[in-house]
């Protein structure tokens, strides 16, 4: 069964992702195509990219660069839960894309965003141009989630009907695109 790593991008107090994170991980768990994992970056704590090297070269002199290389190479798929800062992507999430490279190569990624009117879209379209950079394959399936904090009761986030079928499409297209990447990931 691939590994799919859903990654939490926002890593700010009162922060809304860690619900709706959690609430995609349960509708995955329910597809039942993928072995989930929550890559909660606030819990993953990667300073400023301060490696010495080149991350193409994998010359990690840090310990918590070579944990985040093992987390990214277990997964097979991802899915980035983002809001939107300022029309971009959040720091924490660029700052961790960059981190390593050939980890990510050839993998295919989708995107749960949320936010106020614009659901946190303007975020997708800048991680986008960096996934497509670290040879990532960006699936055109996605949730997005205007308005999401309406949608928290009593601390959890509730999807409606309507999210868990857009999540099921993008899970089912992860699945097919994974299948299809795996002879590059095979070199």
């Amino acid at each position: 069964m691939p590994h799919l790593n859903v990654i939490v991008a926002s890593v700010r107090e009162k922060r809304g992702g860690l619900q709706v994170a959690e609430w995609f991980v349960e509708v995955a768990k329910r597809h039942a195509k993928f072995e989930v994992e929550l890559v909660d970056l606030k819990a993953v704590d990667l300073p400023l990219l301060a490696e010495p090297n080149h991350p193409r070269l994998q010359q990690y002199q840090h310990d918590y660069t070579k944990r985040w290389s093992e987390t990214v190479s277990r997964g097979d798929a991802y899915v980035i839960v983002t809001p939107e800062y300022n029309h971009g992507a959040p720091p924490a999430l660029v700052n961790a894309l960059n981190y390593v490279y050939n980890e990510w190569n050839h993998k295919p990624a989708g995107f749960v965003s949320y936010g106020g009117v614009s659901a946190g879209l303007r975020s997708v379209i800048m991680a986008k141009t960096i996934l497509v950079a670290l040879k990532v394959m960006p699936v055109v399936e996605a949730v997005s989630l205007p308005f999401y904090a309406q949608s928290i009761k009593d601390g959890v986030f509730q999807g409606s009907e309507a999210n868990e079928k857009a999540a099921v499409a993008m899970l089912d297209e992860l699945l097919r695109t994974t299948a299809a990447l795996k002879a590059l990931r095979a070199g």
